[in-house]
């Protein structure tokens, strides 16, 4: 066996190690992504189009499971309240506990006396849909507004609870962090910077964005180890045959 065969079999072994390696990892970055995913978020469908535009009616949400004491103003929070309905809802945080609410200034929702910024909102609509007297937020309470202000039933239309509206920290379920479905609505939610500057700021994304990164990954490098072996295989015997008809040469001549 000649030197260069010995060669072009050691990459050989070479490369279906590193295939398999390839392989092996890819499976556990795909399966250990959707089992992080699992784990971490739950999902759930949004059956009306109070979050419009950020959420649309019959849209597919990921909501990281989280208790209401993680929760900051600006999130998007899935929350099950008794007088509400009982029934899993989604609303955006506005207020926390100790906050002064009230709408509106120049058409903005304002925060203990400071206008907010609201991108999310629809194009022309502002907060003074909701109409919201000045209002504190009991502690330990959240106050909840849809994006789409001039039809969600929301904090704004139940101030005349005991709460004022609000809802108990324990209410909430999940921070939504990202909308799965449809595909042409994939992607993560932004963290509103018009309450950054306010006592205990926004949230921070949550794993969402790794957990995709590393399904994509774990996808690519199984379906790349598993195409190695054939494609050297194919390009391995190119190779082979223009050897063997220079040594059936040589041998005839040699004869």
């Amino acid at each position: 066996m000649s030197r260069t065969q010995r060669t072009d079999e050691g990459h050989g072994r070479l490369g279906s190690v590193l295939s398999g390696i390839a392989v092996a990892l890819g499976c556990v970055l795909f399966l250990g992504g959707f089992v992080w995913g699992a784990v971490v978020y739950q999902p759930y469908t949004v059956p009306t189009g109070s979050m419009t535009p950020t959420i649309g009616a019959g849209d597919r949400v990921l909501a990281e499971r989280m208790d209401g004491s993680d929760v900051r103003r600006g999130d998007v929070v899935v929350f099950r309240q008794a007088s509400w309905g009982d029934l899993p809802m989604v609303k955006r945080v506005v207020g926390v506990g100790g906050d002064r609410i009230s709408c509106c200034t120049d058409g903005k929702l304002m925060v203990n006396g400071k206008p907010v910024a609201e991108p999310y909102l629809l194009k022309g609509e502002g907060a003074a849909a909701t109409g919201i007297p000045a209002t504190t937020v009991p502690e330990g309470n959240l106050f909840l507004l849809g994006d789409e202000r001039s039809g969600s039933l929301d904090s704004s239309v139940h101030l005349g609870d005991s709460n004022h509206g609000s809802v108990p920290r324990g209410a909430v379920e999940g921070r939504v962090d990202a909308v799965a479905w449809p595909m042409d609505r994939f992607g993560t939610l932004e963290r509103p910077e018009g309450f950054a500057d306010m006592q205990g700021g926004i949230s921070d994304p949550g794993p969402v964005r790794l957990m995709v990164w590393a399904v994509v990954a774990g996808a690519v490098l199984v379906l790349g180890g598993a195409a190695y072996g054939p494609v050297a295989k194919r390009f391995g015997r190119g190779r082979e045959r223009p050897s063997g008809r220079e040594d059936s040469g040589a041998t005839a001549h040699a004869g």
